[in-house]
């Protein structure tokens, strides 16, 4: 069954069952975070969507057509009750602010808390079982994970193993959230700070001492700086980094926030894919 097809299974039961079956799910959402507009559009449950967030980069398609109501930490709540929304979507404690200002005006919100690949698969079948899209949001995770699990093959054969330094944020420096490092691991690297990965917020991932990724040595640097462009200059003028392997190997490299920290499937796609990208030419110069 394809995903447009699912209109005619969970909400096609011809006749007026039907339709009424299909007034039960929210017909009017707003999506503070990328993840679930990104989902709702991958299912063709998009015509939900009656706001997103102003940080929305996927598709490129929901920026041209969807009302942009909010940042990531901060709303327009005025602009989203006009919208008269079902439900709202929200993301972590970092919207756990938001959320209870919404839910005082008396709207209804999910808030995803998800950290993991695995937490990623599940807020999309819950996401579409939500909105009347199960089928459609199943076989889409499925989907996920076949590439998930092909990814896994493919680092399992490589014949070195990068050790990576992952970095978060550059001021205080942050290492990576669970997610970001189970993929450097599925790509076939050795994350250097994979202690770090079972904090879920970021403040338990700084770093105390600024010269700790200096002494693990890492092989290669993927810096991803929350939405602001890296700059591998800075890093190498930082205090104590002169000898820091990847500033002097030419392997410091960017994958950029929208791709790689957003918790849902551009991750699971683009962020797979240029992370195995530059293991790759790691691997390859090495040869």
């Amino acid at each position: 069954m394809s995903y447009s097809s699912h209109q005619q299974q969970v909400r096609g039961n011809e006749g007026a069952s039907g339709n009424a079956m299909a007034s039960l799910y929210p017909q009017r959402v707003v999506c503070l975070t990328e993840e679930t507009t990104e989902t709702l559009y991958a299912i063709h449950a998009d015509h939900v969507i009656v706001g997103i967030s102003g940080f929305t980069m996927r598709p490129a398609q929901a920026r041209k057509e969807k009302p942009k109501v909010s940042t990531y930490l901060d709303a327009r709540f005025d602009d989203i009750m006009a919208l008269q929304p079902d439900v709202v979507f929200a993301w972590s404690d970092l919207q756990a602010d938001l959320s209870a200002e919404l839910i005082r005006r008396g709207i209804d919100v999910v808030c995803f808390n998800h950290r993991s690949i695995d937490g990623i698969l599940q807020m999309i079948v819950r996401l579409g079982a939500y909105v009347g899209y199960g089928p459609a949001a199943e076989m889409y995770a499925g989907t996920l994970r076949q590439r998930v699990d092909a990814a896994v093959e493919r680092g399992a054969e490589r014949t070195s193993k990068p050790l990576v330094y992952f970095e978060e944020w550059y001021d205080p420096l942050i290492t990576g959230i669970t997610w970001v490092s189970e993929i450097i691991e599925i790509c076939g690297g050795i994350d250097v700070f994979v202690e770090n990965r079972r904090f879920p917020n970021a403040k338990e991932r700084i770093l105390a001492d600024p010269l700790e990724p200096v002494r693990r040595n890492p092989d290669i640097m993927v810096a991803s700086w929350c939405g602001k462009m890296f700059k591998p200059d800075r890093v190498r003028a930082r205090e104590g980094w002169e000898h820091f392997r990847p500033a002097l190997t030419q392997q410091m490299h960017e994958i950029h926030s929208s791709i790689i920290l957003q918790p849902g499937p551009a991750a699971l796609t683009d962020g797979i894919d240029a992370m195995m990208s530059i293991f790759d030419a790691w691997e390859a110069a090495r040869v």
